[in-house]
């Protein structure tokens, strides 16, 4: 009997250990199975409320370029500083962290509202009310009671996260100290409690943005609400604003580690950026771009239907037309004094559009604009 009981229980253990191999397997199947998309938790438009359904969402291009905003998805309490010459950002954190990536949904959609009003040649004030379950249905999130915590959680990050910067929106460059929202109050509840309308007054320096609609302010896609990682919106918000509609743009894996904001170290940003970009090849979540990394070089380039799609006419399309051969490059890097070359080659596009001129030398062009630019703000 004491033998059938041992058989008995080795029987026991090897069909628990069977039962656990195949809950792995299928949970592994169902992760495999899973968009790298939210779901679009708002599908059907409600053409009773004024939003972004008929506005296009519109962002800055300072919090496009610069890491403004954490990637941790836990509160941030770190305080953090990022420097490119002698521009830099020192992020100070609110009580309950720094402002995140998924805050800036929030901007988004008052960004996009006050351009939508500037485009039919109304006037715009750094106050905004609107409907708090507007805002939410159009930003996809959730709307029920946990939707309205994390809303009114993330206008508190975005009110106490103190930035102290001095690179230029709005065509002004100064030192400022700011928030991101100088205030958020609500004006009327519902009878359960929700906040109904809602009154962000912004910044001086977010508002700024707005009056400079040629180089501060770009569409972006809407199904930018529903990714889910915050790397893969800060890599969507890097490539909308540096690579915009050229053919493709180089980065070094460095300079998009520094641009992102990311805490990780360079070997486990390395290994996230290749897991998201081989994601993006199967998927083609992220709106718009494709990504290659060889070795440290990552290649973006925008998609086939993208220009059909975002035909910006604030942007002269013959700017994104301008070459530069590769062996200018290399004369350009022996006067780029640290800087990363493909950063410049942005800077100088950046200078081209808001002068709006085509330079007949372009090659002759981009390394008198390096040279120049080293000795205006000295070596990296």
């Amino acid at each position: 009997m004491c033998e059938v009981a041992k058989v008995i229980d080795r029987v026991g253990k090897i069909a628990k250990l069977v039962c656990e191999m195949a809950n792995e397997l299928a949970l592994d199947e169902s992760r495999s199975e899973r968009s790298p998309l939210l779901p679009d938790r708002h599908p059907e438009p409600d053409f009773f409320i004024c939003d972004i359904f008929d506005a296009a969402p519109k962002s800055d291009t300072a919090s496009m370029e610069h890491p403004l905003f954490t990637l941790s998805t836990k509160p941030d309490h770190q305080t953090r500083e990022y420097r490119n010459g002698d521009k830099y950002i020192r992020l100070g954190p609110s009580p309950i962290g720094l402002a995140t990536v998924h805050d800036r949904d929030i901007l988004i959609y008052c960004i996009s509202q006050c351009m939508a009003r500037l485009n039919a040649g109304k006037q715009v004030q750094r106050t905004l009310r609107f409907n708090a379950h507007d805002l939410l249905k159009t930003t996809n999130r959730a709307t029920n009671d946990r939707g309205y915590d994390l809303f009114k959680a993330a206008l508190k990050r975005l009110q106490g996260t103190q930035i102290e910067t001095n690179i230029t929106t709005g065509g002004r460059e100064q030192w400022e100290v700011f928030s991101f929202i100088d205030a958020a109050k609500t004006i009327k509840e519902t009878r359960d409690g929700r906040m109904q309308a809602i009154e962000i007054t912004l910044s001086d320096w977010v508002f700024n943005a707005m009056h400079e609609k040629a180089g501060d302010i770009l569409t972006i896609s809407r199904d930018y609400f529903r990714l889910r990682k915050p790397l893969e919106r800060r890599l969507y918000e890097l490539a909308r604003k540096m690579c915009g509609q050229s053919a493709k743009w180089h980065l070094r894996l460095e300079t998009i580690h520094h641009r992102t904001g990311s805490s990780s170290t360079l070997k486990e940003f390395r290994r996230m950026l290749k897991a998201i970009i081989e994601d993006n090849r199967q998927h083609q979540h992220i709106p718009d771009y494709d990504f290659e990394m060889t070795d440290d070089l990552i290649v973006i380039r925008p998609r086939k239907d993208f220009t059909e799609t975002y035909c910006e006419p604030e942007t002269p399309s013959a700017i994104d037309q301008v070459k530069v051969k590769s062996s200018t490059f290399e004369v350009a890097r022996k006067f780029a004094g640290g800087y990363d070359i493909y950063f410049l080659e942005g800077v100088w596009r950046d200078f081209l559009m808001r002068k709006q001129a085509i330079p007949e030398n372009p090659d002759g062009s981009f390394v008198g604009f390096v040279k120049r630019y080293v000795e205006k703000n000295g070596r990296a």
